[in-house]
């Protein structure tokens, strides 16, 4: 429910994120000093999620009435392919489902984590730089309980964080994996924040480089070179937007080359289109819109150039972090190292990422990138409008489930203009669903009626046993048109929500 606060709104995937941001909004810093704390303190307590060698977005509003501005400080493909990469598969069990990932030093991509946290707060801070990095660097040295969803998590995808003898002593130093209760401690993690904090990106590229090429180099089964690191930079691009009721609600998605922005405008576009469905069964009409906008994906062999053009001309997807200050600032921030490539890194406390082998971002696979451009994520951090003046930040992690779970929050947002003033964590509650390659997955909870038309529209489709984090993890904060907060976390990914 929303309250009258002081400093702020929170929203993360873990208790002591959301604590690192709050500690910096009580001292004075703003959402992005908050949103900088909190990506350190993830990779420190969401270690499968997120890493200092990942990437990710952040959509920054630098007052109320200032134009949003995304920063991508994403991965790229490596400039040269090597033949010989050592690329290895890794099976995730969901539980419902499995999905095969791929580790290995051939799929690693250049990453620039470390310099886009840098640039947000050369741009946007307001606190000392060393400052923010003190949260990550106690818990890493001290140690904290894995929660029962890191916990969850550590199980399934064992085969990459079991992987090397090095992962094996940071997440299974009794010979089994870590269990809810039992203490991570990361003091490589620890030494490296404190390096950061000290030394900055220079600090980054003196220590960490050379490490880096010497892991994921081709003498090593790599791609990396030297000139993938230097030349791979932090970019600010100009947010998709999207009007809807006649440009009184607007959203600010992420543009391309990310796929996220694009196919959820797609969707919006075909819900715009179909108001009387969207009325009459919201899950189904979701279901079309999603259906819609993957099959055109699909027909146009993924090129956003070409998707773009689809959309109406008025209208010019890991973890998440969204944040509102008391001065109207707002970041929505999304970060992943994909899982990890099952090797850590030096003594630093942390996997490179995988983002090469990740088939959302790299249809082509490890072996077949096309060279030097920008990874097409998922990743969507999203800043919207409502029409009634109430003003939001979200998000989620979940691979290309992102752009299914944004589009239903979204929707029941868009189809409710009070939902964000008095329910803001039921909407980020209610039952999820996924359609790709015309297959529907659904999660129980949606009324019977609604459940057996969806069914009857998809022949193709599994209903799950339970909520899963296999939907997402949408992390939503929101500030109404009188002033007063809200925040949800997703209980499918361990969320937070605090108002402050």
């Amino acid at each position: 429910m929303p309250e009258t606060a002081q400093h702020g709104a929170i929203a993360c995937g873990h208790a002591l994120t959301a604590r690192a941001a709050e500690e910096m909004l009580r001292s004075g810093g703003n959402a992005v000093d908050a949103a900088i704390a909190a990506a350190a303190m993830a990779c420190v307590v969401e270690p499968v999620l997120a890493g200092p060698a990942g990437g990710g977005f952040a959509m920054v509003q630098a007052g109320a009435d200032a134009a949003p501005q995304l920063c991508d400080f994403f991965c790229q493909t490596p400039r040269q392919c090597n033949a010989d990469a050592v690329v290895e598969a890794a099976e995730a069990d969901f539980g419902d489902t499995t999905q095969v990932f791929h580790i290995g030093p051939g799929t690693v991509a250049p990453s620039n984590f470390i310099e886009g946290l840098a640039e947000l707060h050369q741009r946007h801070g307001r606190l000392p730089w060393q400052a923010l990095f003190a949260p990550a660097i106690e818990v890493a040295g001290r140690g904290h309980a894995v929660s029962a969803f890191q916990a969850s998590l550590l199980r399934i995808i064992a085969p990459i964080v079991t992987h090397t003898k090095a992962a094996r002593g940071l997440f299974a130093p009794a010979g089994r994996l870590l269990r809810e209760g039992e203490t991570l401690a990361n003091p490589g993690q620890a030494r490296f924040w404190r390096m950061v904090a000290s030394g900055g990106v220079q600090a980054w590229r003196n220590e960490v480089w050379p490490v880096l090429l010497q892991a994921a180099g081709p003498a090593s089964g790599g791609h990396l070179q030297e000139d993938d690191l230097k030349e791979h930079a932090v970019c600010w691009r100009a947010p998709l937007q999207i009007s809807l009721h006649g440009g009184d609600a607007r959203i600010w998605l992420n543009p391309p080359p990310a796929a996220s922005g694009v196919l959820i405008a797609l969707a919006l576009g075909w819900l715009a289109g179909h108001v009387q469905a969207w009325r009459r069964n919201l899950p189904l009409a979701c279901a079309c819109a999603l259906d819609h906008a993957d099959a055109l994906r699909r027909a146009n062999a993924h090129d956003l150039t070409r998707l773009v053009a689809h959309l109406p001309r008025a209208w010019r997807g890991t973890t998440h972090i969204s944040v509102i200050d008391h001065d109207g600032i707002t970041c929505a921030m999304t970060i992943s190292n994909g899982e990890g490539n099952g090797h850590m890194l030096g003594d630093f406390g942390f996997m490179p990422n995988n983002m090469l082998g990740e088939e959302d971002v790299n249809p082509q696979g490890a072996l077949h990138f096309p060279p030097n451009v920008r990874l097409s994520s998922m990743m969507a951090p999203t800043i919207a409008q409502l029409a009634n003046g109430a003003h939001l930040a979200l998000g989620s992690g979940g691979s290309n489930r992102i752009r299914s779970a944004l589009l239903l929050v979204l929707a029941r947002l868009l189809m409710d203009d009070e939902a964000a003033d008095s329910s803001l964590e039921q909407v980020v509650k209610a039952a999820r669903l996924h359609v790709e390659e015309g297959a529907l997955e659904v999660e129980p909870g949606l009324p019977d009626a609604q459940l057996q038309a969806l069914l009857q529209a998809f022949p193709g489709h599994r209903v799950w046993n339970r909520p899963s984090m296999f939907f997402g993890g949408v992390h939503a904060v929101a500030r109404m048109a009188g002033g007063m907060l809200a925040a949800a976390g997703d209980f499918r990914r361990d969320g937070v929500g605090m108002v402050i």
